[in-house]
């Protein structure tokens, strides 16, 4: 009896990770006032920067950018106190979604006041919104440069499509970059993970990334399928 499944070939996974250096930053509408403020480092008019925008944003991407430039320590939200003593710059990414250490917060935008260094802490919500009960602290970080980055706009989006895909040394016709543009989630995330998809379906194929595969897998995505027939 002949068995008529004929198994999928699986490409190798070769650890393709999205660059986060400056030159690898698309900038857009959306982000342009965030880099500009982490390109004037260190000739910032505040010495404690908050970068505030949606998940999938660019955030990360920003602050690793500003960390290689500045020398940064990071630290953890919840356990500010641990970097006391050091001079910094400092940077804290995503605080303001869980538990933040108070004390160690107050104290350390204290040091980095009297002491001329900076601190960069990136987040999904405004200052205003972190869970802080001291008084004391709600008042520093009124003083904090907010800046908001937006979701990403098409410009920013599809330039992104296109680097993510030239990563991979994978060449893409602009009407499925229009197509995920317009289906996908704005989400630089979202982009990174919609591409490592589709360059792995492509493979298992041995086709071209066309319109109709990225419309399955985007379709497949969206119902998060962790594997579907192509």
């Amino acid at each position: 009896m002949t068995n008529a499944f004929t198994p999928r070939q699986l490409p190798l996974d070769l650890g393709h990770e999205p660059g986060y250096s400056r030159d690898d930053l698309i900038v857009s509408a959306s982000n342009m006032a965030a880099v500009d403020i982490v390109d004037r480092w260190p000739g910032w008019i505040s010495p404690v920067v908050v970068l505030a925008g949606p998940t999938g944003s660019g955030k990360t991407h920003l602050a690793a950018v500003w960390k290689a430039e500045a020398g940064a320590i990071v630290i953890d939200a919840r356990n500010i106190a641990a970097v006391s003593g050091e001079k910094g710059p400092f940077l804290i990414d995503d605080i303001g979604g869980g538990p933040i250490d108070e004390p160690g917060l107050f104290h350390l935008i204290n040091t980095v006041r009297q002491s001329g260094s900076s601190l960069l802490m990136t987040s999904r919500k405004w200052p205003a919104n972190w869970p802080v009960t001291l008084p004391d602290l709600a008042s520093r970080l009124k003083a904090a440069t907010t800046v908001e980055i937006g979701e990403p706009d098409d410009m920013l989006l599809s330039g992104v499509l296109y680097k993510l895909f030239a990563d991979r040394q994978v060449a893409v016709d602009p009407n499925v970059i229009s197509f995920l543009v317009s289906h996908i989630e704005r989400s630089l995330s979202t982009a990174n993970r919609i591409v490592e998809r589709l360059d792995r379906a492509a493979l298992e194929k041995k086709s071209k990334i066309t319109r109709a595969l990225a419309a399955s897998v985007v379709t497949a995505v969206d119902e998060g399928q962790a594997a579907f027939d192509l």
